[in-house]
């Protein structure tokens, strides 16, 4: 029996997505609304409660009357807004930080996919916390580079448009009063007391990002150089697909830069370690409408049917 699909905001750059790896899919069955009521609550209820699963690709406030709508108990919610990430109920959807958080996104009817920085800043933070490198008092600061799609549709018909300002063609500094909506999740779920300063740029092409952690090698818990970092994460990573962790060498090979689009279009995440014994930066390179986005969704889907956790997806 196929699993029946309601994409609930099925327009967005997101719920596109979604929509597009569906296609080669014998195992699922996508209900359609129509367009002129994908807007309208009734109708809305409506497919949602005729689904197995309703992924939620919406502005917050209407993630949540989308979650006041379901009747049906059985129903899977699966939450790619920012609205349902650090609430209690709610399974975290980044299953490689530990055998609890697949586990519940396994058996839970509520599940939210993680912000796409906050993919790549936990994917760094959480194994240091978990592991005592890190102290969760460390002042932790972070920066990123990101592609336009993660802006939403204005911003990528802004970004393609022929008329567009001259200044879209340089990387651009935002979320300069430290209020960015992805760092209330980045703080809880690494545990971390201090919510990190965070300094995201958006820049000239499609997709692809790389969040970036720099350390002090002498205000960590515990005695680590670039070696053993990348050596720790790759046992703390060992055997998840979705996780690769570099070679010492392929800074190097990359010719000493790691590129924002560098992984556009995989749907997995590589961690860097660089630096020197005095200071390091560890880097998550991933695809921001992968990784960071759909392509998590629908990890999580596979996950909670019990299917190959790829499935769909480019690794």
């Amino acid at each position: 029996m196929k699993t029946k699909i309601f994409i609930d905001g099925s327009e967005g750059t997101t719920g596109l997505r979604i929509y597009e790896r569906f296609a080669e899919r014998d195992d699922i069955e996508i209900l359609q609304i129509n367009p002129e009521l994908r807007k309208d609550p009734e109708e809305r209820k409506k497919m949602i409660n005729a689904s197995d699963v309703t992924f939620l690709c919406l502005p917050d406030a209407a993630a949540k009357e989308s979650v006041s709508l379901v009747e049906n108990e059985n129903v899977v919610i699966i939450d790619a807004s920012t609205a349902h990430r650090t609430e209690n109920g709610w399974a975290y959807g980044f299953p490689e930080l530990s055998k609890g958080h697949r586990d519940a996104i396994k058996s839970g009817k509520r599940i939210a996919v993680p912000g796409c920085y906050a993919t790549g800043f936990i994917s760094l933070v959480y194994p240091l916390v978990a592991g005592g490198i890190l102290p969760k008092d460390y002042p932790v600061s972070s920066f990123a580079l990101s592609g336009y799609s993660g802006a939403g549709k204005k911003t990528i018909a802004v970004y393609e448009s022929e008329d567009r300002p001259a200044e879209l063609s340089s990387g651009r500094e935002y979320a300069l009063t430290q209020q960015h909506k992805h760092l209330k999740e980045m703080k809880a779920i690494t545990g971390i007391e201090r919510t990190p300063l965070f300094s995201p740029i958006i820049d000239d092409y499609y997709s692809g990002m790389v969040v970036s952690v720099p350390l002090y090698a002498d205000m960590l818990g515990k005695e680590m150089t670039p070696e053993t970092l990348l050596a720790y994460y790759a046992e703390y990573y060992a055997g998840e697909r979705f996780i690769r962790v570099s070679a010492p060498d392929d800074e190097i090979a990359a010719g000493g830069f790691l590129a924002g689009n560098g992984l556009s279009g995989w749907d997995g995440l590589k961690i860097y370690v660089t630096g020197n014994e005095e200071r390091i930066v560890v880097s998550a390179q991933f695809d921001n409408l992968g990784k960071g986005a759909s392509g998590a969704a629908i990890q999580c889907l596979n996950i909670m049917m019990g299917c190959d956790e790829a499935k769909g997806l480019n690794l």
